[in-house]
């Protein structure tokens, strides 16, 4: 599925969560993550992003010859998708604690998201043990 369609499903989905609860108190189904607030207050992604970016310098300036460059700029590859893909799984797993516990029916990247829904980065970050930072400025 594309970008621009996921973009339009989320957008309907925030439409339609807000239009339900029109019927009295505003109550959102929908939560909304802001993930670069999350990478920028988080030490594990930093930690991982700045060794990442080490280490590819490292190979990039080494005197090594480029055969063996390769297979280590392969490993490096390798290293980084299974950092992302921890994060990933950090990130959805406390995104899902969360979920459970607000009753929510959705949560969503809020940068998919034009407005609408529950702000829960917040509570995200509490379960990450990131401390609150608030969001950087673009």
């Amino acid at each position: 599925m594309s970008t621009r369609a996921l973009s339009l499903l989320a957008t309907i989905a925030v439409c339609a969560a807000t239009l339900t609860g029109c019927t009295g108190a505003p109550k959102s189904d929908v939560g909304l993550i802001d993930t670069q607030r999350l990478q920028a207050n988080w030490p594990k992604f930093q930690n991982y992003q700045n060794q990442i970016a080490a280490d590819n310098a490292a190979i990039v300036h080494s005197n090594k010859p480029e055969s063996e460059k390769r297979r280590e700029m392969s490993d490096l590859e390798k290293r980084y998708v299974a950092a992302q893909q921890e994060l990933v799984d950090d990130v959805q797993d406390a995104a899902k604690t969360v979920q459970a516990q607000r009753h929510l029916k959705y949560v969503f990247t809020r940068q998919y998201v034009g407005y609408g829904g529950v702000d829960i980065t917040g509570d995200v970050e509490k379960l990450l043990h990131i401390d609150d930072k608030g969001t950087p400025a673009p």
